[in-house]
């Protein structure tokens, strides 16, 4: 597999000409289980293939239990210099709940070995979990911000079919989602964060000023990607494509020097509705001007259109970044009062085929 992850960077390398890899993100599986020689060998198969910026942000994702001193102490050795970390939560029932790996000494254990030899470090954490209250998601958050952490993803709960989850929820055992519940703990985890000196810099990512990830804020601002390795997708601004999921297949179609994937050109309407939804959910906003220069004066009147009752509601609005008062200058943005509703928010704005 290692093998042919290398071969798929090679394969690849002439696909973003002109482009200076900024973000490597080693996520997706258990990166976990790559050792020092073969995350090593992977990073030099990237450095001597593509252009890779002075002060890359290299990332790697893990769970808890994946995390012994050994393990920290040879990615420390390594040229990680961050970590994703999946915490999820600090009780146990939680844990439990959600059939998580991991327990909630090691969630503490790990964040103890991990703050000694990272500064870079982002956590998970779930709200809205079936008789999490709002104190104890409020202990959850409190706990993380003891740890001095630059950055904490969080989302909502969301409840998988055929999971074990759903299987109790669906028998009783377990009260289902409660979506009320839910968005008063998103509004807790915003308040809080904020008032602790983060920037809810996305509707789930929050960073202390330069701590942004810079792989989050790529992907939110529809910058091009690689992604390698079996199911893996990429994007080129115009176009998706996605590698196919069974790894004896991606093996096989590699060592015949054969990309093991498909793609879809995306629609002018479809381009559109995905700068609407991933510009709202971020604090920059959507550009008017960007959208007019993308896409026309009727994109551009469309998406005026279906904003103005959302504005009018509070939950949408229009900021200047610049001098000049016109209103092509102008960004569009969702307000606090808006973000746990801001996918469904954007749907509404989107452009059907």
């Amino acid at each position: 597999m290692i093998e042919a992850i290398q071969h798929e960077l090679v394969l690849r390398k002439n696909e973003l000409p002109n482009q200076f890899v900024e973000t490597i993100y080693f996520g997706g599986g258990t990166p976990s289980l790559l050792t020092l020689d073969e995350i090593d060998s992977i990073l030099k198969t990237i450095y001597d293939n593509y252009d890779v910026s002075e002060t890359p942000e290299i990332t790697l994702e893990a769970n808890p239990d994946d995390l012994n001193e050994d393990k920290i102490l040879e990615l420390a050795k390594s040229d990680v210099n961050r970590l994703s970390i999946g915490i999820q939560s600090f009780f146990e029932d939680d844990l439990k709940l959600m059939n998580r790996a991991h327990n909630a000494d090691e969630a503490y254990k790990c964040l103890d070995l991990a703050t000694t030899h990272f500064d870079n470090i982002s956590i998970d954490l779930i709200y809205g979990i079936p008789g999490l209250s709002n104190d104890y998601w409020l202990k959850n958050i409190e706990t993380a911000l003891s740890y001095n952490l630059p950055h904490i993803s969080s989302y909502a709960l969301t409840v998988e079919p055929k999971t074990a989850l759903a299987k109790f929820i669906e028998n009783g055992k377990i009260p289902d989602v409660d979506d009320e519940v839910a968005q008063q703990q998103y509004n807790i985890l915003v308040n809080k964060l904020e008032a602790s000196g983060f920037v809810n810099y996305e509707i789930s990512n929050f960073g202390k000023p330069g701590w942004f990830s810079k792989n989050n804020t790529a992907y939110w601002l529809g910058k091009p990607y690689l992604g390698i390795g079996p199911s893996a997708h990429s994007y080129d601004g115009i176009s998706r494509s996605w590698n196919v999921a069974n790894n004896s297949k991606y093996i096989k179609s590699i060592t015949e020097n054969k990309l093991p994937s498909e793609s879809e050109t995306l629609s002018q309407e479809n381009r559109f509705n995905e700068a609407v939804m991933t510009g709202l959910r971020t604090v920059w906003g959507v550009s008017l001007a960007k959208i007019e220069a993308e896409f026309g004066q009727e994109f551009l009147k469309h998406l005026m259109k279906n904003s103005q009752k959302y504005i009018s509601e509070g939950l949408l609005e229009l900021k200047n970044p610049t001098i000049e008062k016109l209103a092509n200058h102008e960004v569009l943005t969702i307000t606090k009062k808006g973000k746990f509703l801001c996918d469904g928010i954007a749907s509404d704005l989107f452009i059907l085929n």
